[in-house]
């Protein structure tokens, strides 16, 4: 009991001493703590309304409305690996999120009995085989970077994946043989009719965050002029499914969406919209009976498990190392040092910097733009490009709750070593 009360008390000292101390004079200190809140309020603008929220509710679907024998059948423990990694890439791929937004995703599939191989081949493969991020490299960086990160990105997916299934694999079998006595579930609907529920959710997701491209002609930008036409024509495809096979009421839908159409008039901003049409969708899905409530218990579970964790650890890479253009603690000169030439050194900081470090989606790329021609070797680019945008403090903390403490740090070290030896590699060669 003492020795209980003996910890609170130190506890309770080291933060009296940290607040007595507290640098407040000191301008970088003062400048770190205007970054981290900076960094918190822009990530509260950019990406939880249209990333994370969409993605808890794509989460919440999955716990609900995917069967445990479907998951189990393509990424479970005991499903064939050739089928399972490859549909856990290729999830990965068509999402291409930021590594936060894949959090929900990974939770839901984890927890609904994916294997732990496959289930790190999709939380890998989201973030980091991103075809716009990759032709953008190519551009900026050079063809070389360009192609040396796509097939990274694409290799190192699964091996991850079997080499965490390989290190876990006396759980595996054990949940392998756990799941292949457990009784087969009905079949609610058909698999078409979830399949446009799906793809109406991911479309929302996808389209909401679509990224002005560097070229104002072209496909890219043709898409990004419609993008807000295009996720409502989504969200109308959502609501029809909601009303005709999951039995909520249509005059709620109707009231909602001629809500949302008239703000978007009144307003004319799409983020008004796009906010109170998912507030409503809340609403709505809580106050229905049955599987609907439950999607929005789960949505909501994943929110609250997620959400403090995610701003707690973007406060802090902040606090450590600033925003775009701007320095935290940690000076960027300190950084550009560090990365020079192609030593071992050079590429492990590259990569422990990197997983550290929260990349938003493409802005891995005017960083690295800085920071070679400040003088980083193409090695060490390339080692921070592999393990920059698929981890990140935030994401972190999140798999940590997901999966424990052992695994999250598995998983971690596997993505640092090899990006620092892919990155060793690369600086041979080029």
């Amino acid at each position: 009991m003492w020795k209980e009360e003996w910890k609170k008390l130190l506890l309770i000292v080291a933060v009296f001493f940290g607040c007595f101390y507290l640098p407040i004079d000191n301008a970088r200190f003062a400048g770190s703590v205007t970054e981290s809140l900076a960094l918190v309020k822009w990530y509260a603008r950019e990406h939880v309304l249209l990333c994370l929220v969409p993605a808890f509710f794509i989460a919440g679907a999955i716990s609900v409305f995917v069967s445990q024998a479907s998951v189990m059948k393509y990424l479970g423990a005991g499903a064939k690996k050739v089928l399972a990694y490859g549909v856990a890439s290729i999830s990965g791929t068509i999402l291409a999120v930021c590594s936060c937004t894949v959090l929900p995703l990974f939770a839901g599939i984890y927890r609904m009995g994916a294997g732990i191989g496959p289930a790190t081949t999709f939380l890998y493969s989201g973030p980091a085989i991103n075809v716009l991020a990759i032709v953008l490299t190519a551009r900026v960086l050079g063809i070389e970077l360009g192609i040396a990160r796509a097939v990274g990105a694409i290799v190192f997916s699964v091996v991850i994946g079997l080499l965490m299934h390989f290190i876990y694999r006396k759980q595996e079998l054990q949940k392998a043989k756990v799941q292949m006595a457990m009784p087969q579930e009905g079949v609610k609907r058909p698999l078409w009719q979830n399949a446009i529920y799906f793809a109406s959710m991911v479309g929302i997701l996808v389209f909401a965050n679509w990224g002005k491209p560097v070229s104002d002609s072209g496909l890219w930008a043709a898409i990004y002029g419609a993008k807000w036409l295009v996720t409502a024509g989504f969200g109308a495809v959502l609501g029809w499914v909601l009303v005709g096979w999951f039995g909520v009421k249509f005059w709620k839908m109707a009231a909602l969406a001629a809500g949302v159409s008239l703000l978007s008039i009144l307003f004319k901003n799409p983020i008004v919209s796009f906010a109170v049409g998912f507030a409503g969708l809340s609403v709505i899905a809580e106050s229905e009976k049955g599987e609907t409530s439950e999607w929005f218990g789960a949505s909501w579970g994943f929110a609250k498990q997620i959400l403090p964790l995610l701003l707690f650890g973007v406060l802090i890479a902040g606090l450590l190392l600033g925003r775009v253009g701007y320095e935290g603690l940690i000076p960027s000169a300190w950084v550009a040092r560090a990365v020079g030439g192609n030593s071992l050194w050079a590429n492990l900081f590259a990569s422990v910097a990197g997983a550290f470090m929260y990349f938003a989606t493409l802005t891995e790329v005017p960083i690295l733009q800085g920071l070679i021609g400040a003088g980083m070797g193409k090695g060490p680019a390339l080692a921070l490009l592999l393990a920059g945008p698929a981890l990140s403090l935030p994401n972190m903390l999140v798999i940590r709750s997901v999966m424990g403490t052992q695994k999250t740090v598995v998983f971690v070290v596997l993505v640092i070593v090899m990006a620092t030896i892919s990155g060793i590699l690369f600086g041979i060669f080029f």
